[in-house]
């Protein structure tokens, strides 16, 4: 039980963590573009870790081909999920990611029955009901804020795919969770994505380096704190709670995104 709840504790701080992201994009859009913004962070949270990991790595015996599946789960879940809704929220208003992460819960539960053969039981199902209500009674004024205009339709759609990305990516981590500790699965996964979204930032992007000696506080700001909170510390802290919890469960708690994210939204930007 004290497992259970700590985990729930760091499911909550984890929440409160990853509702930043929204804002700390728009502060850092205006000079970094949608591939620098992740690609910057994760690759600072690579170099940070590696000394550790890699000391494990050796110490352990484990071979190459034990953290290929980090690939997949990279490219199919982390990758889309970490640039898309980067992407996306350039493309849209920062209150919409935070309503349209309401779907996350209710994907990921499927998912979760679908790979992991987890059970909806009386209690879930209640959870659900009562969360959900919850965040449309307190967001009730942000709500009807909300813009799904055409103009913002390409972002809200970017935003909605990196939503499913991320659903894909936590249960698959929850599949493989016993097998690796919580820094070895953010590691390796950053080091996909750092491979995969360097041809892309060198490509697209390679004038933001010339530019850092001028970013801004504000971007400073924004970076520092993706790069501490959203990539590396709430990462750590979730795989921490995935290892005890349910798929299910993890997800009943990201309705806390929108709780979060729309009162910083408002009072950051």
């Amino acid at each position: 039980m004290r497992k259970i709840i700590i985990s729930w504790v760091l499911l909550f701080t984890c929440n409160l963590m990853w509702s930043l992201q929204f804002t700390c994009i728009k502060l850092t859009q205006d000079q970094m573009g949608p591939y620098f913004t992740v690609w910057a962070p994760m690759l600072i949270s690579v170099l940070l870790l590696a000394p550790f990991v890699l000391k494990d790595f050796n110490k352990e015996g484990k071979k190459l081909r034990d953290v290929l599946i980090f690939v997949q789960l990279a490219l199919l879940g982390a990758f889309p999920a970490q640039v898309l809704i980067t992407w996306g929220t350039q493309y849209s208003l920062a209150s919409n990611p935070a309503i349209l992460t309401l779907c996350l819960p209710v994907i990921t539960a499927l998912l979760a029955f679908l790979l992991l053969d987890e059970k909806m039981n009386g209690i879930r199902w209640l959870s659900f009901v009562i969360a959900i209500a919850g965040v449309l009674l307190i967001s009730g004024n942000d709500l009807k804020q909300l813009n799904f205009s055409s103009k913002y339709a390409i972002g809200n759609l970017l935003i909605f795919l990196a939503i499913v990305g991320n659903s894909y990516y936590n249960v698959g981590c929850k599949k493989i969770s016993s097998r690796y500790s919580e820094i070895e699965m953010v590691f390796y996964t950053y080091v996909v994505i750092v491979i995969l979204l360097t041809p892309l930032v060198l490509f697209y992007e390679r004038d933001v380096f010339a530019r850092v000696p001028e970013f801004s506080t504000k971007t400073w700001i924004g970076l520092t704190l993706l790069t501490v909170f959203h990539n590396f510390l709430s990462m750590v802290l979730f795989f921490k709670a995935l290892k005890i919890l349910d798929a299910m469960q993890v997800a009943l708690s990201n309705y806390l995104i929108s709780f979060f994210g729309l009162p910083i939204a408002m009072i950051w930007l």
